[in-house]
């Protein structure tokens, strides 16, 4: 077994006292004061987090466009400067690889993010579709730092050294950047690449910074935000986030064994549009119909929630199971998420969850669970 990696910011992480865990193969900190604390820091004000085990991969050549169009699940002509989508990368059979965003950071370049623990299976499979097309694929170094939370914008606002430059904004500023979408800003010296993306549900920004100014940026954020109220969050509240959210985790919600429409994410798949013949596009087109499970929310009253892996019940027939769950912080009560049989998956419907041996009483709901106010 190798030794977990680490992000750059492994030796701030210790001195603010965070707590480890290898994710991925990364040892990323889960905890710094207590995960209630980091939840609703996000949700009130802001959390910094730390997301450099994400994969990064840059996209250039004259066939980069017919080349994405074929390895992802997605239609990069349709992308324009500096936008970002969220789309998938397919097995040959339609399941998942990974979910993954793109950004079209300049005109002739693209930057695919990809989960940690599918950077090897992502790499492989852009590098096996990239054979025939004349296009060059670089996975990059660079440090992702994320700052999430109602008062991001106002933080980065306040950074010390991170500053506008029109020769990289893609005519945006901060105040007018859209939602999925990216500019190119200076920190000191460097260009860095701000994305207005995130993965808890909250307003927020991650910015893509070279590795050797990571720690500079962290100090400086967290420097401008403490008196905002940002902290530093680890993996812990940003699980218990992006549940809320109704945002899948792969290993979880999503994996080569789930084809997108299972996960309520069909539309992100262009099957409608004849622009872009994907690898998984046949697969998924000879699906006619299908008794295959469906991704549910689920609602219950007490304390006690529902974890991946316990069985969910209609009656006394088992009919799912439980992908992701906790005790909301946000929201005061159980939630989790689940694949359940479709005729059990409209929402009111009543069931139960199996809780070590104890029956708690779940409803069906529509996801995400929390919304934030716009």
């Amino acid at each position: 077994m190798n030794e977990p990696r680490t992000t750059p910011l492994y030796e701030r992480h210790g001195a603010l006292g965070a707590s480890f865990t290898d994710f991925g193969g990364w040892m990323m900190p889960v905890r710094y004061s207590s995960d209630l604390a980091e939840h609703h820091a996000v949700r009130t004000a802001a959390g910094l987090f730390d997301i450099s085990h994400m994969a990064q991969f840059g996209v250039a050549g004259p066939e980069r466009e017919a080349f994405l169009g074929y390895a992802l699940a997605f239609d990069p002509t349709a992308l324009k400067l500096s936008r970002a989508k969220y789309t998938m990368i397919l097995a040959p059979e339609g399941g998942i690889v990974d979910d993954l965003i793109v950004t079209r950071n300049a005109e002739d370049q693209f930057l695919i993010v990809a989960n940690a623990g599918n950077r090897d299976a992502v790499r492989s499979a852009l590098l096996e579709r990239l054979v025939g097309f004349d296009a060059e694929l670089v996975e990059l170094g660079d440090a992702l730092i994320a700052v999430q939370g109602p008062r991001a914008r106002e933080i980065l606002q306040q950074t010390a050294g991170l500053g506008h430059d029109d020769d990289l904004a893609m005519g945006h500023t901060l105040d007018t950047l859209p939602y999925y979408a990216a500019m190119g800003m200076r920190f000191g010296d460097s260009a860095v690449l701000v994305s207005r993306t995130g993965y808890t549900g909250e307003d927020g920004f991650e910015i893509s910074v070279d590795a050797d100014r990571a720690v500079a940026l962290w100090d400086a954020l967290l420097a401008a935000g403490e008196p905002l109220g940002l902290v530093p969050a680890g993996l812990a509240s940003r699980d218990t986030l992006r549940l809320e959210a109704g945002m899948p985790l792969y290993g979880h919600e999503l994996s080569r064994h789930v084809i997108p429409a299972q996960a309520g994410l069909g539309r992100v798949v262009p099957l409608s549009t004849k622009t872009s013949d994907f690898v998984g596009r046949s697969a998924l087109e000879s699906i006619i119909a299908t008794d295959a499970p469906v991704l549910v929310g689920l609602v219950s009253e007490g304390r006690r929630a529902g974890r991946a892996g316990y069985p969910v019940l209609h009656g006394d027939d088992v009919v799912g199971e439980i992908t992701s769950g906790a005790l909301s912080p946000t929201l005061g009560h159980p939630i989790a998420m689940a694949f359940v049989s479709p005729n059990a998956s409209e929402p009111g419907t009543e069931l139960s969850i199996d809780v070590r041996g104890t029956r708690i009483a779940a409803t069906v709901t529509a996801l995400p669970f929390y919304r934030r106010n716009k």
